[in-house]
This record gives C-alpha cells, structure tokens and sequence, in this order.
C-alpha cells in the first residue's frame, strides 16, 4: 500500500488529505509491527483488517471517482486488500505455521 500511495499515476488521483490519513495510518502500522514482532497471528489479522478498514472506503471511493481507470493490481496490499475486507488474507499472503 506504502508504494502504491507513492506511485504517481494512483497518487494523482487520490485527495491529498487522504493521501496523508492513509501515510499515517501505515506509518503506525509499521511501528506496530516493529514493536509486536512476537504478536498472535490473530493480532496481526486484526491490525491488517484495521488498516484496511481505513484505506479501503478511501480507494474505494478514488475509484469510484476516477471511472475505474486506475488499475486494480497496482492498488492492492499483501493480502488481498481492497476486496471484501472479511476475505482479505485467505487467499494470498504468507502461511504462518507455528513451531514448537
């Protein structure tokens, strides 16, 4: 998402005080992820859905606005996002599996 946001062609179109909301909301993400390296994948999915409920509406509604001309592939985050945020990790990402 963090690259997609930079790109020009996706950044041009969204509203810049979104662009900065969206910035933010990785940004405490990332630090989120630095600081609870050692997290439940349950935590981690929570944190995912959590952005993604944030972005989500925004690209959306980008999207919605732009006549559907950006393409879809460039937009999406590790884990499906910008789906159905209820799908988002089923289908694509790392499999965490635990060890003993």
């Amino acid at each position: 998402m963090r690259n997609t946001v930079k790109d020009e062609k996706f950044a041009g179109k969204l509203d810049p005080a979104n662009k900065r909301k969206i910035e933010k909301a990785i940004d405490e993400a990332v630090e989120w992820l630095d600081r609870n390296q050692l997290a439940e994948v349950e935590e981690f999915e929570d944190k995912q859905k959590e952005l993604e409920g944030l972005c989500n509406p925004i690209i959306a509604k980008m999207y919605q606005g732009a006549g559907g001309d950006v393409p879809m592939g460039g937009a999406q985050m590790p884990g499906g996002g910008f789906g159905n945020a209820s799908s988002a990790g089923s289908e694509a990402g790392p499999k965490i599996e635990e060890v003993d």
